[in-house]
């Protein structure tokens, strides 16, 4: 594949918008933990902190598909699990790694992971609000 065939290089999410999908999935987080004390306190905060737990879910690990996404691109399209090898201002050590870590990025099962909490927090979603607003 010579250089015209390849996908540009993607590039980093400007900052407030990597802030908004890591604030995402922190508040996701501290919500769906705080679902348990409201469970029996306030049916109103229950529900709230359900309902912005799992968008929040839904954003955070959308965007982490992405970028798992690209990744494994970047990796296949580039070879670059195979390039490391003949890095030689590497020690054979720091080579080693490497390979560990692209061939590791290249396999992960992580986007699948992304894609079922991401699916069912939408099928949860849509459940959520035909009970408590459409029925």
């Amino acid at each position: 594949m010579d250089m015209q065939d390849r996908p540009a290089i993607p590039t980093p999410h400007p900052r407030p918008l990597r802030l908004f999908f890591f604030w995402s999935g922190v508040i996701a987080t501290i919500c769906y933990r705080a679902i348990i004390f409201f469970s029996d306190a306030n049916p109103a905060l229950l529900k709230g902190s359900w309902y912005i737990g799992t968008v929040g879910f839904i954003i955070y690990f959308a965007h982490r598909f992405q970028i798992a996404q690209r990744r494994s691109m970047v990796l296949q399209k580039y070879n670059l699990a195979q390039k490391v090898p003949q890095l030689a201002e590497l020690s054979a050590e720091e080579r080693q790694a490497m390979t560990y870590v692209f061939q590791t990025l290249g396999s992960s099962r992580e986007k699948w992971n992304y894609i079922l909490i991401f699916v069912s927090s939408g099928v949860a979603l849509l459940a959520g609000v035909y009970l408590d607003f459409l029925r």
